[in-house]
């Protein structure tokens, strides 16, 4: 039973000092505390502690042995998005990034595989780093759930959408900017509470609008954590949509029969919460993912599905990785 891990991040220790190459405020940066710790660092100011596993790739390697992590698939940390920089300065970053994320990848690209990022603010330029990236190696494409104000039904993100879909590169959408920072400050709510919500918010974009009546079918799309709060609110998105005409104006079928048109991850940490993304998605489109090497991530990789005894080992081995493979085209 292979093991695919479809969330998990990484962040160089040699990404370049932005702040002095670009200017235009605070960009990511990095230091350095010893060997085994770093910090993230957004201009001048500390943003969060990470350990060696989100750059050294044998330490990957080890801890995805201990969990029986067969392959992982890593994106960027969200904060190097650059979605809010100049266009040419953000795909300047996109490439660095994705250009650093293969190079780790090479130290066992059987088992270390890429998604890219890309200058989602200008959609040529988002086309072709997509382009340009998949054609280097990479596996997916990690986009943010927002651009600024513009959610995912946007004309120029649904071009982006259609565009993957011509290139089959299957893109992962992760929450990041989460809405209210100043009602949220403490205890890490923004994760607790926005996140989920800027998930379902995406989802909701695509299905309300009509977007996926814009989309391709072979478009593969999966939402990170479970996508969020929407498995749980479906019912009331449903209800809403039969009583209210604001609500149905411009989507043209029941919102839960949009389902079957993207796929989820399972870092949800509960059985029932588990057992309800699989009523909600079907066993075919969850895939296991961890948020590793986070704190907030799945820190026994692999045991909630592992040890969940409602599934069948047909589910199991679905979820732990038959359904990746299949989705990010990985043999």
């Amino acid at each position: 039973m292979k093991t695919i891990d479809i969330h998990s991040h990484f962040y160089p220790d040699g990404i370049d000092d932005l702040d002095s190459r670009f200017g235009n405020g605070a960009w990511p940066g990095f230091r350095k505390v010893s060997e085994q710790k770093g910090m993230i660092t957004l201009g001048k100011k500390d943003y969060r502690p990470i350990y060696d596993a989100c750059w050294n790739a044998p330490r990957r390697i080890e801890e995805m042995d201990k969990y029986s992590v067969d392959i992982q698939i890593m994106s960027a940390t969200p904060i190097l998005f650059a979605y809010e920089k100049p266009a040419d300065q953000a795909l300047a970053c996109a490439q660095l990034i994705n250009d650093a994320e293969l190079e780790l990848c090479s130290h066992e690209p059987a088992r270390l595989k890429a998604m890219c990022q890309v200058p989602l603010q200008d959609i040529d330029l988002a086309c072709a780093e997509a382009s340009r990236a998949m054609a280097c190696g990479h596996v997916a494409v990690q986009i943010g759930n927002h651009v600024k104000d513009k959610n995912l039904d946007d004309e120029g993100i649904i071009t982006f959408l259609q565009h993957c879909a011509r290139i089959d590169a299957p893109v992962l959408i992760h929450p990041w900017d989460m809405m209210a920072p100043e009602r949220m400050p403490k205890y890490m709510l923004q994760w607790l509470v926005a996140m989920p919500a800027e998930t379902q918010l995406s989802i909701l974009s695509l299905i309300l609008s009509g977007a996926f009546e814009q989309l391709p079918k072979n478009l593969k799309l999966c939402f990170a954590h479970g996508g969020g709060s929407f498995a749980y609110l479906m019912g009331r998105v449903d209800n809403a949509w039969r009583e209210r005409d604001i609500v149905a104006k411009d989507c043209p079928n029941l919102p839960s029969s949009y389902v079957d048109r993207f796929s989820v991850d399972s870092a949800v940490f509960s059985e029932d919460a588990l057992d309800l993304l699989l009523s909600c998605s079907g066993v075919e489109r969850v895939m296991f993912g961890t948020d590793y090497p986070f704190p907030l991530g799945e820190i026994d990789m692999g045991s909630l599905v592992r040890n969940h005894s409602g599934l069948s080992e047909q589910d199991r081995s679905a979820i732990l990785g038959d359904n990746a493979a299949k989705f990010f085209n990985i043999a």
